[in-house]
């Protein structure tokens, strides 16, 4: 038999120490936070957790569903593979940086029209996704469209008015001037 180390606090009957932590200090959706957070948190984490922005939610989290991604200085990541200490410095949207109820920003909007969602729950990592798709620049057909939204899974089958909510904007997109 294999003795497991044992936290000599705990076994004198003390409290174990509570895990390092530091101050990690994020812009999201263009405030500044100054978080006291362990190292190894992840990004997800930190903004569900200690922000309490729960728009972004967690699915997998193994970086395979889509459900996490954010915004980070406008290209899209998987906030559950990331640490939050990474992007000190850095410009990170969520969802909840996109629009308001009162004003929905025109992807937002898209899926309203287009009745892109059923359970809701994959729309903010859509959302989030096919506007780093715009910012991208890369998707222009609905071939493309798909392929790159393809890392984002819709267990309800909405996928027909994701497509259309993303194409209806990515299209308006093309035809204004870039500022």
């Amino acid at each position: 038999m294999t003795q497991q180390p044992t936290n000599s606090a705990a076994s004198a009957g003390g409290v174990a120490a509570p895990p390092p932590t530091g101050p990690v200090r994020l812009t999201i959706n263009g405030e500044e936070h100054t978080l006291q957070i362990a190292p190894w948190t992840t990004l997800l984490d930190a903004l569900r957790e200690y922000l309490h922005l729960t728009g972004t939610k967690k699915g997998c989290d193994h970086g395979q569903c889509g459900a996490c991604t954010v915004l980070v200085d406008g290209k899209r990541i998987n906030s559950c593979l990331t640490l939050a200490v990474m992007h000190e410095g850095e410009d990170i949207t969520t969802i909840e940086g996109l629009g308001t109820p009162e004003n929905l920003h025109p992807l937002q909007q898209a899926f309203v029209d287009h009745d892109a969602f059923q359970c809701g729950y994959c729309t903010p990592g859509q959302i989030c996704s096919a506007q780093g798709l715009i910012n991208e620049g890369k998707a222009r057909t609905e071939d493309e469209i798909r392929e790159h939204m393809s890392g984002n899974v819709c267990r309800c089958g909405a996928y027909v008015g994701i497509l259309n909510a993303v194409k209806e904007v990515v299209d308006k997109e093309s035809l204004e001037p870039r500022k």
